[in-house]
Protein backbone atom coordinates (compact mmCIF):
# COMPACT_ATOMS: atom_id res chain seq x y z
CA UNK A 1 0.00 0.00 0.00
CA UNK A 2 1.31 3.42 -0.93
CA UNK A 3 0.03 6.84 -1.82
CA UNK A 4 1.02 9.02 -4.72
CA UNK A 5 1.57 12.76 -4.55
CA UNK A 6 2.18 13.36 -8.24
CA UNK A 7 0.66 16.83 -7.94
CA UNK A 8 3.76 17.95 -6.06
CA UNK A 9 5.68 17.96 -9.36
CA UNK A 10 3.35 20.67 -10.65
CA UNK A 11 4.58 23.07 -7.99
CA UNK A 12 8.05 21.88 -6.88
CA UNK A 13 11.21 20.56 -8.50
CA UNK A 14 11.83 17.48 -6.39
CA UNK A 15 14.59 14.87 -6.61
CA UNK A 16 13.69 11.35 -7.69
CA UNK A 17 12.76 9.00 -4.88
CA UNK A 18 13.02 5.24 -4.51
CA UNK A 19 10.66 2.59 -3.20
CA UNK A 20 11.98 0.11 -0.63
CA UNK A 21 10.63 -3.09 0.89
CA UNK A 22 8.50 -3.04 4.01
CA UNK A 23 11.20 -4.11 6.46
CA UNK A 24 14.06 -2.03 5.06
CA UNK A 25 14.21 -0.09 8.34
CA UNK A 26 15.96 -2.98 10.07
CA UNK A 27 18.79 -2.62 7.56
CA UNK A 28 18.99 1.10 8.33
CA UNK A 29 19.36 0.37 12.03
CA UNK A 30 22.02 -2.28 11.37
CA UNK A 31 24.05 -0.02 9.08
CA UNK A 32 23.53 2.89 11.47
CA UNK A 33 25.12 0.81 14.22
CA UNK A 34 28.11 0.17 11.95
CA UNK A 35 28.51 3.91 11.35
CA UNK A 36 28.26 4.61 15.08
CA UNK A 37 30.93 1.99 15.78
CA UNK A 38 33.18 3.56 13.13
CA UNK A 39 33.35 6.92 14.93
CA UNK A 40 31.90 6.35 18.42
CA UNK A 41 33.40 9.34 20.26
CA UNK A 42 31.83 12.19 18.22
CA UNK A 43 28.59 10.23 17.86
CA UNK A 44 28.27 9.66 21.60
CA UNK A 45 29.16 13.32 22.20
CA UNK A 46 26.07 14.30 20.21
CA UNK A 47 24.02 11.81 22.22
CA UNK A 48 25.35 13.15 25.52
CA UNK A 49 24.57 16.74 24.49
CA UNK A 50 20.96 15.89 23.62
CA UNK A 51 20.60 13.96 26.89
CA UNK A 52 21.84 16.93 28.92
CA UNK A 53 19.49 19.29 27.09
CA UNK A 54 16.62 16.87 27.70
CA UNK A 55 17.37 16.73 31.42
CA UNK A 56 17.49 20.52 31.57
CA UNK A 57 14.15 21.01 29.80
CA UNK A 58 12.32 18.32 31.78
CA UNK A 59 13.71 19.52 35.11
CA UNK A 60 12.52 23.07 34.42
CA UNK A 61 9.03 21.81 33.55
CA UNK A 62 8.76 19.10 36.21
CA UNK A 63 6.51 21.13 38.54
CA UNK A 64 3.92 21.85 35.85
CA UNK A 65 2.16 18.76 34.43
CA UNK A 66 1.01 20.32 31.18
CA UNK A 67 4.49 21.75 30.55
CA UNK A 68 6.15 18.48 31.55
CA UNK A 69 4.08 16.37 29.17
CA UNK A 70 4.41 18.98 26.44
CA UNK A 71 8.17 19.11 26.99
CA UNK A 72 8.39 15.41 26.27
CA UNK A 73 6.50 15.94 23.03
CA UNK A 74 8.59 19.00 22.20
CA UNK A 75 11.77 17.02 22.81
CA UNK A 76 10.60 14.48 20.23
CA UNK A 77 9.55 17.19 17.77
CA UNK A 78 12.90 18.98 17.85
CA UNK A 79 15.09 15.86 18.08
CA UNK A 80 15.35 15.41 14.27
CA UNK A 81 16.90 18.87 14.01
CA UNK A 82 19.29 18.03 16.85
CA UNK A 83 20.52 15.06 14.85
CA UNK A 84 21.78 17.25 12.00
CA UNK A 85 25.33 17.10 13.37
CA UNK A 86 25.20 13.30 13.30
CA UNK A 87 24.19 13.40 9.63
CA UNK A 88 27.31 15.44 9.00
CA UNK A 89 29.46 12.80 10.71
CA UNK A 90 28.21 10.13 8.32
CA UNK A 91 28.63 12.47 5.36
CA UNK A 92 32.23 13.20 6.39
CA UNK A 93 32.97 9.48 6.64
CA UNK A 94 31.42 8.75 3.23
CA UNK A 95 33.51 11.49 1.62
CA UNK A 96 36.70 10.40 3.36
CA UNK A 97 37.01 13.60 5.39
CA UNK A 98 38.22 13.69 9.02
CA UNK A 99 35.37 13.22 11.47
CA UNK A 100 35.01 15.03 14.78
CA UNK A 101 32.27 16.50 16.93
CA UNK A 102 33.48 20.07 16.34
CA UNK A 103 33.83 19.58 12.58
CA UNK A 104 30.34 18.12 12.31
CA UNK A 105 28.95 21.26 13.95
CA UNK A 106 30.97 23.52 11.63
CA UNK A 107 29.75 21.64 8.55
CA UNK A 108 26.17 22.47 9.47
CA UNK A 109 26.87 26.10 8.58
CA UNK A 110 26.87 25.33 4.85
CA UNK A 111 23.05 25.36 4.81
CA UNK A 112 22.48 26.95 8.20
CA UNK A 113 19.76 29.35 7.05
CA UNK A 114 17.46 26.60 5.75
CA UNK A 115 18.08 24.46 8.83
CA UNK A 116 17.18 27.49 10.92
CA UNK A 117 13.94 27.96 8.96
CA UNK A 118 13.08 24.33 9.54
CA UNK A 119 13.86 24.78 13.21
CA UNK A 120 11.39 27.67 13.33
CA UNK A 121 8.71 25.44 11.75
CA UNK A 122 9.29 22.70 14.33
CA UNK A 123 9.41 25.23 17.15
CA UNK A 124 6.09 26.75 16.08
CA UNK A 125 4.53 23.27 15.98
CA UNK A 126 5.86 22.62 19.49
CA UNK A 127 4.43 25.94 20.73
CA UNK A 128 1.06 25.15 19.13
CA UNK A 129 1.01 21.79 20.88
CA UNK A 130 1.84 23.46 24.20
CA UNK A 131 -1.19 25.72 23.75
CA UNK A 132 -3.43 22.79 22.81
CA UNK A 133 -2.22 20.89 25.88
CA UNK A 134 -2.88 23.89 28.11
CA UNK A 135 -6.43 24.16 26.75
CA UNK A 136 -7.05 20.44 27.30
CA UNK A 137 -5.77 20.71 30.88
CA UNK A 138 -8.02 23.71 31.51
CA UNK A 139 -11.07 21.95 30.07
CA UNK A 140 -10.64 18.72 32.00
CA UNK A 141 -9.07 19.94 35.25
CA UNK A 142 -10.66 23.38 35.54
CA UNK A 143 -9.17 25.31 38.45
CA UNK A 144 -8.02 22.19 40.30
CA UNK A 145 -4.46 22.34 41.57
CA UNK A 146 -2.56 19.44 40.02
CA UNK A 147 0.84 17.92 40.54
CA UNK A 148 2.62 15.28 38.51
CA UNK A 149 1.65 12.69 41.14
CA UNK A 150 -2.11 13.24 41.09
CA UNK A 151 -1.98 13.93 37.34
CA UNK A 152 -0.62 10.46 36.57
CA UNK A 153 -2.92 8.88 39.17
CA UNK A 154 -6.00 10.33 37.46
CA UNK A 155 -5.07 9.65 33.84
CA UNK A 156 -6.85 6.30 33.59
CA UNK A 157 -9.60 6.99 36.12
CA UNK A 158 -11.77 10.09 36.22
CA UNK A 159 -9.82 11.82 33.44
CA UNK A 160 -9.69 8.97 30.94
CA UNK A 161 -11.35 11.29 28.42
CA UNK A 162 -8.47 13.73 28.77
CA UNK A 163 -5.98 10.91 28.29
CA UNK A 164 -7.65 9.79 25.08
CA UNK A 165 -7.93 13.33 23.70
CA UNK A 166 -4.31 14.12 24.56
CA UNK A 167 -2.99 10.87 23.08
CA UNK A 168 -4.99 11.27 19.88
CA UNK A 169 -3.78 14.84 19.48
CA UNK A 170 -0.19 13.83 20.16
CA UNK A 171 -0.42 10.92 17.72
CA UNK A 172 -1.75 13.09 14.89
CA UNK A 173 0.93 15.70 15.53
CA UNK A 174 3.63 13.04 15.60
CA UNK A 175 2.42 11.65 12.26
CA UNK A 176 2.60 15.11 10.70
CA UNK A 177 6.08 15.83 12.02
CA UNK A 178 7.36 12.39 11.03
CA UNK A 179 6.08 12.88 7.47
CA UNK A 180 7.74 16.30 7.25
CA UNK A 181 11.08 15.24 8.77
CA UNK A 182 11.60 11.65 7.59
CA UNK A 183 14.31 12.69 5.11
CA UNK A 184 14.10 16.50 5.03
CA UNK A 185 16.74 17.44 7.59
CA UNK A 186 19.40 15.04 6.22
CA UNK A 187 18.55 16.47 2.81
CA UNK A 188 19.13 20.02 4.04
CA UNK A 189 22.44 18.95 5.56
CA UNK A 190 23.46 17.24 2.31
CA UNK A 191 22.20 19.50 -0.47
CA UNK A 192 21.73 23.14 -1.32
CA UNK A 193 17.93 23.05 -1.25
CA UNK A 194 15.27 25.10 0.49
CA UNK A 195 13.16 24.00 3.44
CA UNK A 196 9.91 23.63 1.49
CA UNK A 197 11.54 21.41 -1.16
CA UNK A 198 12.99 19.21 1.57
CA UNK A 199 9.63 18.90 3.33
CA UNK A 200 7.77 18.09 0.10
CA UNK A 201 10.37 15.45 -0.75
CA UNK A 202 9.88 13.94 2.69
CA UNK A 203 6.10 13.85 2.22
CA UNK A 204 6.54 12.07 -1.11
CA UNK A 205 8.94 9.52 0.36
CA UNK A 206 6.51 8.70 3.17
CA UNK A 207 3.52 8.52 0.83
CA UNK A 208 5.29 6.24 -1.65
CA UNK A 209 6.75 3.95 1.02
CA UNK A 210 3.95 3.91 3.57
CA UNK A 211 4.39 0.32 4.89
CA UNK A 212 8.16 0.74 5.21
CA UNK A 213 7.79 4.11 6.90
CA UNK A 214 5.25 2.73 9.38
CA UNK A 215 7.79 0.08 10.38
CA UNK A 216 10.50 2.75 10.60
CA UNK A 217 8.30 4.98 12.74
CA UNK A 218 7.49 2.03 15.03
CA UNK A 219 11.20 1.34 15.52
CA UNK A 220 11.81 5.01 16.33
CA UNK A 221 8.98 4.95 18.88
CA UNK A 222 10.34 1.75 20.45
CA UNK A 223 13.90 3.04 20.78
CA UNK A 224 12.63 6.41 22.01
CA UNK A 225 10.53 4.67 24.67
CA UNK A 226 13.63 2.81 25.82
CA UNK A 227 15.45 6.13 26.02
CA UNK A 228 12.77 7.66 28.23
CA UNK A 229 12.52 4.48 30.33
CA UNK A 230 16.20 4.92 31.22
CA UNK A 231 15.61 8.53 32.35
CA UNK A 232 17.14 9.75 29.06
CA UNK A 233 20.47 7.99 29.70
CA UNK A 234 19.74 5.59 26.86
CA UNK A 235 19.72 8.50 24.42
CA UNK A 236 23.49 8.82 24.77
CA UNK A 237 23.63 5.71 22.58
CA UNK A 238 20.19 5.56 20.95
CA UNK A 239 20.11 9.15 19.68
CA UNK A 240 23.24 8.84 17.52
CA UNK A 241 22.13 5.36 16.42
CA UNK A 242 18.85 6.78 15.13
CA UNK A 243 20.71 9.72 13.60
CA UNK A 244 23.06 7.52 11.59
CA UNK A 245 20.17 5.24 10.59
CA UNK A 246 18.14 8.25 9.42
CA UNK A 247 20.98 9.41 7.18
CA UNK A 248 21.19 5.94 5.65
CA UNK A 249 17.41 5.93 5.15
CA UNK A 250 17.66 9.28 3.37
CA UNK A 251 20.39 8.00 1.04
CA UNK A 252 18.33 4.87 0.38
CA UNK A 253 15.13 6.74 -0.41
CA UNK A 254 16.27 9.88 -2.26
CA UNK A 255 18.43 9.81 -5.39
Amino acid sequence: MDLHLNGLDDHFTLPRTRKVNTFRAFSWISRGWQDLATHPAPSLAHGALITLLGWLVLSLASQYPHLFTTSITGFLLLAPLGAAGIYELTSEREEGRPTSFVQSIKDLLKNASQLAYFGVVLFMIAIAWERVSAILFALFYGGEAITLHNFYASLLSEYAGFTIAWLVGGFLLACLVFALTAVSIPMLADRDVDTVTAMMTSLRVVAENLPAMIVWAALIVLLTAIGFATFLLGFVLLFPLLGHATWIAYKDLVE
